[in-house]
């Protein structure tokens, strides 16, 4: 039998950037294979006048309708007009609010966008940004030993977009490539303060991607010995004994989302300490 994806409308509704309903809506959607959501994002509604058009939307194309929405009032207007229309909406912080209160024995503030104002841990996440731009691809290897984690591997192992999503989460990240026959920098030798952890993937991922990659003319590159599968094993051959020599963990990245190798990452800070 032919597998046919269905397509359905799914309404994000937030009174902040709605970062938490896409990642919560995308989260549940894809546990349904054969279905595939249409999302439309309404972030910053935080008034009536802002929210009826956003209604009309949902009645002009019905589907699911998730919300975080702090004002009582609102929330239950969407509420309402989605019972009217037949559509199926959940507010998806009031459960965990209610947890929090019932547990702490207190009210919550609801207060719009608390989570992002602009205090110590955000300026500290721009700080993160900044050096972990800076530390991009082996740049700046003089202070090393600033960073809360370095990332080393072969070309092509995610080390920029995974050094980026932990800068966003405040972890001052530099990243290195691991060129076969090449010595690591000293001063990463003689760094004590970060976590070293090792990106690898298998033979065959990394020529993949390595083929994919639109690359420039780079005066004397050699695109069949980078793509060259032998050539890679040999590569991350280099990689693992460096490693095993300085005791650095590697992750593979072959079936890993950048979220997911992320999180490795962090929950290997603490066991390293």
């Amino acid at each position: 039998m032919e597998n046919r994806t269905n397509f359905f409308h799914l309404h994000l509704i937030s009174d902040s950037t709605g970062e938490t309903l896409i990642s919560a809506g995308r989260a549940a959607s894809a546990q349904f294979r054969s279905a595939q959501p249409i999302e439309h994002v309404y972030p910053l509604i935080r008034n009536r006048k802002q929210l009826l058009p956003v209604l009309q939307a949902i009645d002009d194309a019905p589907g699911i309708v998730l919300y975080t929405i702090v004002d009582r009032d609102l929330a239950n207007l969407i509420d309402e007009r989605c019972v009217e229309m037949g559509v199926a909406s959940v507010n998806v912080l009031e459960p965990v609010m209610n947890a929090f209160q019932i547990y702490l024995g207190a009210p919550s503030r609801r207060r719009v966008g608390a989570q992002h104002v602009m205090n110590a841990g955000y300026f500290a996440r721009i700080e993160a940004l900044n050096f972990t731009m800076d530390h991009d691809d082996g740049q700046m290897p003089d202070d090393y030993n600033d960073a809360d984690v370095v990332i080393i591997g072969i070309s092509r192992t995610s080390k920029t977009p995974t050094s980026i999503y932990l800068a966003n989460r405040g972890i001052k990240t530099a990243n290195i490539p691991i060129v076969y026959g090449v010595p690591l920098p000293e001063n990463l030798l003689a760094a004590t303060k970060p976590l070293i952890v090792c990106l690898i993937a298998t033979t065959d991922r990394i020529s993949q991607v390595r083929e994919n990659r639109v690359l420039g003319t780079t005066q004397g590159f050699d695109r069949e010995h980078y793509t060259d599968r032998a050539t890679i094993s040999e590569e991350l051959k280099y990689a693992r004994s460096l490693c095993a020599r300085h005791g650095w963990p590697l992750i593979d990245v072959t079936r890993r989302s950048i979220e997911e190798t992320a999180a490795a990452i962090v929950a290997l800070r603490p066991k390293l300490r």
